[in-house]
């Protein structure tokens, strides 16, 4: 495997290391972003794939190694010179994240309004009509979230989240909490996204449908490491039996013994009588 530098990718990590009381729950993670692709980051719960995420946005700092966007390295900025390096980022929420109390308008522009002085009435329109006709709501604009299906919310929040032509979009678990014909449409707007648009995306997922459809790479962490790198064939295919249950969502044979043990009767907590008058 060829070195890494801080100019393999948009994103890079080198030798990313996060402790939190005395456990690491990321160990020395090298990894380069592909400019335009995307790339899934699958695993079991507790793996670390969060706080990996976090820290590509420097919303989380590292114990030790070193994080670069676009050759820039940000995990030692100040939070003041965050800003313009986050502006180049979306994020979509796993829940959506929307402001309940405001309508599609005006969720669409809250990173508008934050990041920059643009007061024109018709360009901020144009902004959100242009948004919401990339996830195919345009007319929307006037709905609150309470009267949006939860794959609308969806396609709202993801027109937020490139509401200022971001280069790098993360997802957070898309598709959770859609049945399969929306969260199909969450995956065809991922990658309409990154052909028309040509975005970066990165996505943390446990939909394996999701991942093989949307993917250009997946990667599985596992304990704080890298355990598998590769295309969507590549990860299908992968001899690693961690790799293997998770990805067909089988229990490993010592959890299954663990759970078919016999032999162990507790008594009833009510007796009949206890409910006669």
């Amino acid at each position: 495997m060829a070195e890494i530098d801080k100019d393999s990718g948009i994103i890079v990590t080198k030798d990313l290391t996060k402790v939190f009381n005395g456990k690491a729950v990321l160990e020395k993670l090298s990894i380069a972003i592909e400019k335009g692709k995307t790339t899934v980051i699958i695993g079991p719960s507790g793996c670390g794939k969060t706080v990996f995420i976090k820290h590509l946005i420097a919303l989380l700092r590292p114990t030790a190694g070193e994080i670069f966007f676009k050759g820039q390295r940000i995990d030692n900025l100040h939070e003041r010179d965050l800003g313009k390096i986050r502006m180049q980022m979306g994020f979509l929420f796993q829940g959506g994240a929307l402001f309940d109390s405001a309508t599609v308008y005006e969720n669409i522009l809250f990173p508008v309004r934050q990041h920059t002085n643009i007061s024109d009435r018709r360009q901020l329109d144009e902004i959100v009509k242009s948004k919401l006709a990339v996830v195919g709501l345009d007319g929307y604009q006037s709905y609150y979230p309470a009267n949006l299906s939860g794959g609308q919310k969806k396609r709202v929040a993801l027109a937020r989240a490139i509401a200022l032509n971001p280069e790098v979009v993360f997802y957070d678990e898309p598709t959770t909490g859609l049945d399969p014909v929306r969260s199909d449409v969450i995956n065809e707007l991922i990658l309409k996204l990154k052909k028309e648009l040509g975005i970066t995306s990165i996505a943390v997922t446990h939909d394996m449908t999701s991942a093989y459809k949307i993917s250009d790479r997946i990667v599985m962490l596992h304990k704080g490491k890298i355990l598998a790198d590769g295309d969507a064939e590549y990860i299908k295919n992968h001899p690693n039996d961690t790799v293997r249950q998770f990805i067909l969502g089988q229990v490993s044979e010592a959890d299954v013994a663990a759970l078919r043990v016999s032999g162990t009767k507790f008594a009833s907590q009510f007796n009949p009588k206890d409910f006669e008058e």
